[in-house]
């Protein structure tokens, strides 16, 4: 259990992470928590699976976007959201608003997946594009805000974005301890923490042994650099593209760091060879599309990143959201 006043200090609780799941129940899908032989076999543990990539919209982002859209004002509703986002947080936000009766706008990068411009389009969003090398996102959604009198929906740092996101995790914990098993450890994609946050406050309050790990692609590893130095450290600038479009955060963020460095173990990081052939185990074992940026923890889990001999060990695909011709690529890179 959580120890007494550990939470006071931080933006979120278990609380909120609670009452999260109370408001998208019916809304948001309850995944299933998988196995798989082959994936045991090849660990030599027992890894049980989050599959967020069967979510609503592809990815675990329509959890914490329902939850901040479903708590606004009539007034607030009237006015529109508008969110910035490399695609799967835009998605979500445009779903969850299309369900709730509200215009949005989502700040994309032009070389953002197309399946991610076109399903966002197809909630019924407006796009507007950015320059990844030349604009900063937030900038250009803060200025729609306040020339339309939108409301900015963040992607990671908000309160109610990352208790919506700790449902997924607080799933799996519900069903572990129905069933007596102990986790030894949970890894999670990170890209601005907030699915790590929200998970860590669900593992938490259920066990204090399970070890958390952050899983990143190599370039973009500022929760490993930043767990590890106790501040928050910004990736390089002119870091390589990497293949996981929704991981490339700058840094973790201001109000997800703080609950991450409390609870998270530490970070592990993956090399875009590893992360391809996550991608590629997935789709031939596990009978899943999961998109690089989703199968980081999974990558980090097959290539012996921790130890998994005789170990229970959790880990989440976040999203399955990629392009047939980029999945094409990888599955003829094998």
């Amino acid at each position: 259990m959580t120890e007494p006043g550990a939470e006071t200090a931080l933006a979120v609780s278990f609380a909120d992470v609670k009452a999260a799941a109370r408001r998208i129940e019916g809304k948001a899908v309850r995944t299933p928590l998988l196995s798989s032989p082959a994936l045991d076999q090849a660990t030599g543990g027992k890894i049980l699976i989050k599959p967020e990539c069967l979510q609503l919209t592809g990815s675990f982002k329509f959890r914490g976007a329902y939850n901040r859209l479903s708590l606004l004002s009539a007034e607030e509703r009237r006015r529109g959201v508008v969110a910035f986002s490399s695609g799967n947080h835009g998605q979500g936000v445009a779903l969850a608003a299309k369900m709730l009766g509200i215009d949005a706008v989502i700040v994309m990068p032009g070389d953002a997946p197309g399946i991610k411009l076109d399903n966002t389009r197809a909630h019924g969003a407006k796009i507007v594009i950015f320059d990844r090398q030349t604009e900063d996102r937030e900038q250009v959604a803060a200025a729609i805000a306040d020339e339309q009198g939108r409301i900015l929906v963040p992607s990671y740092d908000d309160a109610l974005i990352i208790a919506g996101q700790g449902t997924s995790a607080l799933e799996v914990m519900e069903e572990v301890s129905d069933a007596e098993i102990t986790l030894d450890a949970y890894v999670v994609p990170a890209g601005g923490g907030g699915l790590m946050a929200g998970s860590a406050l669900a593992i938490r309050e259920f066990s204090a042994r399970t070890l958390i790990y952050s899983a990143e692609p190599e370039n973009f590893d500022d929760h490993a650099r930043s767990l590890a130095a106790g501040e928050r450290l910004a990736n390089a600038p002119d870091a390589p593209d990497s293949l996981c479009d929704a991981l490339m955060a700058p840094m973790p963020g201001a109000l997800t760091f703080p609950i991450n460095k409390r609870f998270v173990t530490g970070g592990l990081v993956v090399s875009e060879e590893e992360i391809r052939a996550a991608v590629r185990f997935a789709l031939s074992e596990l009978r899943l599309v999961v998109e690089p940026g989703g199968a980081v923890a999974l990558a980090a889990v097959l290539a012996g990143k921790i130890e998994t001999q005789d170990r229970v060990i959790g880990l989440v695909l976040s999203g399955g959201n990629m392009d047939v011709a980029q999945l094409c690529r990888i599955v003829a890179e094998g």
